[in-house]
Parts: C-alpha cells; sequence; structure tokens
C-alpha cells in the first residue's frame, strides 16, 4: 500500500494536543492503556502534549506524562487516580468557540490558565466518551478532535442501531433480539425475553448494548443459564442484545481516513488462547490471545473485506478512524459483528498493528489522525 504524507514546516508552531483519556465507563482501564501507549508514541518534536483524565467519578484531572504508570502490568489495570497530579483539582475545555483555554481549578485558589489546545485526541473508550458525549462537547467549544462527530460515534457504541444501519446499507449481520429496561422489570415481560431468545436458538452470547472490550458478555448454552447472564450485562448496561451464536472465523480490518477519501487495512485474525470459549475481556489483556497478522485469506476474501470495511465506515458517516469485525461465516459469506469508532491504542491492540503491517508505522498513524482532525472544522459539515 502506498502512503505519502507532507513534510511538516519547522518554523511552525508546534500545535498542543488535550489528551483525554479514561472515563465512567467500565472500559477505564483499558482507556488508561490506549493513551499511555499514545504518549510514548506522539512525536514530541511535532506536538506539544497536555495529558488529562476523566476519574470514574467524572473528575477532569491533570495527569502525568508517565506512560510506563498507565500500562496493564501483571494482570494490574490501571487507573486515572494512580496518574493524576492533584486530588481535587479540576481541569476544565473551553466552554465556547471563542476560547481553546484549558483551566485548573483548585479549591481555595483562583483558575489557573493551561494554555490554549490546538486539537483534542479522545482516547475514551465505551458510554461518556466513545458514544458521542464527548463529541458534542467538543462541537460546541468548537475545539477540533480526532476521530468520529457525535452521530457516527453514538450510532457505533449502540449494537442494535450499528446492526440496523449496516443491514439497511446491505452489509451482512446475524440474528438478534434487544431487552430494553422495561422487558426485564416484569415476570411476563422476563418470561417473553426467554421466548425470543429460545427462537433464536442456542447458544447465544448476552451482552451490554453499549460497552465494548468484551466487558459483561456471557456465552449462554442453556436457557437456565440466561437470567444470571442478562444480570451480568445488566450490570454494565440497562439495555441488552442477545445474538445467535455462529460458526466462523473472527477477523477484523481497520479502516484509516487519507486524504483520497477511506482505506482499509490488511485485516487480522483473533485466534482465542486455549481455555477460552471466546474473545472475552481476560482473552483479549490479560491473556493477550493471539492476533494473527495478516489474515491467511486468499486475494478475493482480502478484497471484499476491505471493500466491506470501507462501506462500514462511509454508511455510519465515519472521520478519521473506524475498525470493523466480521466472521468468515463456513459458506464463505461474511457478517459483520460490530463496528468500533475509537478501537484501543494499547500495545496488544490489533487496529495499530494492522496498520503497521501496511505500511503506517504507529507514530505515523496518530500524526495522520492529528492533522486530520486539524484540517477538519467542528460544527456542520
Amino acid at each position: 500500500m502506498s502512503i505519502e504524507q507532507s513534510s511538516p514546516n519547522p518554523s511552525a508552531p508546534k500545535p498542543r494536543v488535550a489528551l483525554v483519556f479514561g472515563g465512567r465507563s467500565s472500559e477505564h482501564a483499558i482507556s488508561v492503556s490506549t493513551a499511555g501507549s499514545v504518549l510514548r508514541a506522539i512525536d514530541r518534536d511535532k506536538y506539544d502534549v497536555l495529558p488529562i483524565g476523566i476519574t470514574h467519578e467524572g473528575r477532569w484531572a491533570l495527569t502525568s506524562d508517565e506512560p510506563a504508570r498507565m500500562a496493564i502490568t501483571d494482570g494490574r489495570l490501571p487507573d486515572v487516580a494512580h496518574v493524576a497530579e492533584a486530588v481535587d483539582g479540576q481541569v476544565a475545555l473551553p466552554v465556547s468557540p471563542g476560547s481553546r483555554e484549558v483551566l485548573l481549578s483548585e479549591p481555595g485558589s483562583a483558575p489557573k490558565a493551561l494554555g490554549e489546545v490546538d486539537v483534542v485526541f479522545p482516547l475514551l473508550h465505551g458510554p461518556w466518551g466513545e458514544d458521542g458525549t464527548l463529541q458534542g462537547l467538543l462541537e460546541l467549544s468548537g475545539v477540533p478532535y480526532v476521530g468520529n462527530g457525535v452521530l457516527a460515534s453514538a450510532a457505533g457504541m449502540d449494537k442494535e442501531f450499528a446492526k440496523r444501519i449496516l443491514a439497511s446499507h446491505g452489509l451482512g449481520v446475524g440474528h438478534y433480539t434487544v431487552v430494553r429496561p422495561r422487558d426485564w422489570e416484569t415476570e411476563q415481560g422476563r418470561a417473553a425475553v426467554r421466548e425470543r431468545v429460545a427462537e433464536l436458538g442456542l447458544p447465544v452470547f448476552v451482552k451490554p448494548c453499549r460497552a465494548g472490550s468484551s466487558i459483561g458478555i456471557t456465552k449462554v448454552r442453556d436457557l437456565a443459564e440466561l437470567d444470571a447472564a442478562i444480570e451480568e450485562a445488566r450490570r454494565h448496561d440497562p439495555k441488552l442484545i442477545i445474538e445467535a451464536g455462529v460458526s466462523g472465523r473472527e477477523i477484523e480490518c481497520g479502516v484509516l481516513e487519507f486524504e483520497d477519501g477511506p482505506r482499509a487495512s490488511v485485516p487480522a485474525e483473533v485466534l482465542v488462547g486455549e481455555g477460552f470459549d471466546f474473545y472475552d475481556f481476560e482473552a483479549k489483556y490479560i491473556d493477550s490471545s493471539e492476533v494473527r497478522i495478516p489474515a491467511e485469506l486468499t486475494d478475493a476474501e482480502v478484497a471484499e473485506i476491505r471493500r466491506q470495511a470501507v462501506a462500514a465506515f462511509e454508511a455510519f458517516g465515519c472521520e478519521g478512524l473506524a475498525r470493523v469485525d466480521f466472521f468468515l461465516l463456513e459458506d464463505g459469506s461474511w457478517m459483520i459483528n460490530e463496528i468500533n469508532t475509537m478501537p484501543g491504542f494499547t500495545p496488544i491492540s490489533a487496529y495499530p498493528k494492522m496498520w503497521e503491517a501496511s505500511g503506517v508505522s504507529y507514530a505515523e498513524l496518530i500524526d495522520r489522525l492529528l492533522q486530520s482532525a486539524l484540517r477538519r472544522s467542528t460544527g456542520l459539515r
């Protein structure tokens, strides 16, 4: 794949990047790990960086610039609270399009100006960050940001509406049923859910509808296990999606927006480690199941998955980046499992690895995303 990029102007001032990570979702630790990897790789000769973490409680905190403290180490998950510079300091982004000044407020002190930011790199995963909420705040503030806008972020986060969009564009999705909060409030509603699941056939996967990193997912092989699986998923999201199990290979493909439009990376195949029934949180981030890059596919299969990945990207109106996860079924057809509008950038994440195999290094990938955001205006476009 031919990759061309213009050289920076050495006399121009360095853009200031606010790296925002952590957040209130159950994917907090993965976001912190992602931010550590980006901090380690970003070109400091080209960008000034302001790391800002959001705690589990939602406090925006100025954090130390120490990537080593933000890694998943020996099964220990990182936390914004461990790298925050002050226990009770509060960082505030601009609240109007007329200013890009970031302020730090501490009890008993006047707000301290931290300087202006030119672009925000939102590295949050899950609700209250990846789902369009932070993107909406940045749109109101008029601050450019990396990645997808409000609609693409919100639709990609909600697995029900993601499947509706994909299907409306002729892209294959599996059979599923949605369990809304009211469906599980009465015994009559619960009975109806059990009937719908029985019609799907077993096994099924019970998932929080608006979460990622395989958190809260249970594979159900017997209807007797269903209620417990639903309660587990409801700990992460009151709205659930229950998907019929399929037999096939799990293949991923990255999409990156270039000056001439989106392009797809070489695909990767997920190979789940021994002792794991599916690609759950522990298999992904603790056991580190293997991701084979490039996936062993025919030229025709590679061409098709790339075509569908770009088609999915455009169906959502994505900007910047996305990862599209597929199943290659036994009959040779493709089915999209989901689209991820802010894929992980941890050391073991498939997205940057797929682009590295496609000729775009980790540092160049970050640079391309930032430059794309700096070129793009906020607001209607």
